[in-house]
């Protein structure tokens, strides 16, 4: 487990990653989010009305556990979704949130499993996601969702918010970062093979590459 114990290196992670993700079309525009755990048990976020492809270090928020502001600009309006996630998992040290266009096309799908909106297509996304919870629709920012994505969050590291898109936790950026990307591209698969019979992992195949908790 990765433990963010230098900020300074930990801003400059925020920013690759966030550039990285931009970068290769996982996210556009304004949208998205990343934040890290510090050592001391705050969160270092990308602020309100960034872009992921342009924020910079300096312009990095900090909040308290609790998601209360301690410096830097205003956090992402979503802060209340990662403190949820560190709340429920004592492991994690990043989430990433992204508008990426597949996976926010499943979560616009009539008929989704609230239990599991993804069918575990590859063994790579049984290994890096697992079971993908779908939670009902609410307005960005809307921390009425706050409470629900903590219950989640206690048996799952990765969600997906109706009409919105993915949320994932990792024990490290890099961790966090890969696992959405694999659920954007299983997100891409599971839209190319609608209309086709499809044979995912069994249960018990799934099972065996299931992530272990962060």
């Amino acid at each position: 487990m990765t433990s963010y114990t230098d900020e300074s290196a930990a801003r400059t992670l925020i920013v690759r990653t966030a550039r990285s993700l931009f970068g290769r079309g996982l996210t556009h525009g304004s949208t998205g989010n990343l934040s890290v755990r510090l050592a001391d048990g705050s969160l270092l976020l990308t602020p309100t009305g960034s872009s992921l492809g342009t924020v910079e270090e300096a312009e990095l928020s900090r909040t308290g556990p609790d998601g209360r502001h301690l410096d830097g600009p205003r956090p992402t309006k979503e802060a209340f979704l990662h403190a949820a996630f560190y709340r429920s998992r004592p492991g994690a040290q990043a989430v990433v949130h992204l508008h990426s266009t597949h996976a926010a096309a499943v979560s616009c799908l009539d008929g989704l499993d609230p239990a599991n909106a993804l069918p575990p297509l590859t063994a790579y996304y049984a290994m890096r996601v697992g079971t993908l919870p779908l939670l009902p629709y609410h307005a960005p920012g809307d921390d009425a969702l706050e409470p629900l994505a903590e219950r989640t969050a206690r048996s799952h590291h990765a969600v997906l918010l109706a009409n919105h898109g993915p949320v994932v936790a990792g024990a490290s950026l890099e961790q966090a970062a890969d696992a959405i990307e694999e659920l954007e591209e299983t997100a891409r698969l599971h839209l190319l093979l609608r209309g086709h019979a499809t044979r995912p992992l069994t249960p018990e195949q799934a099972a065996a590459l299931a992530p272990a908790s962060p």
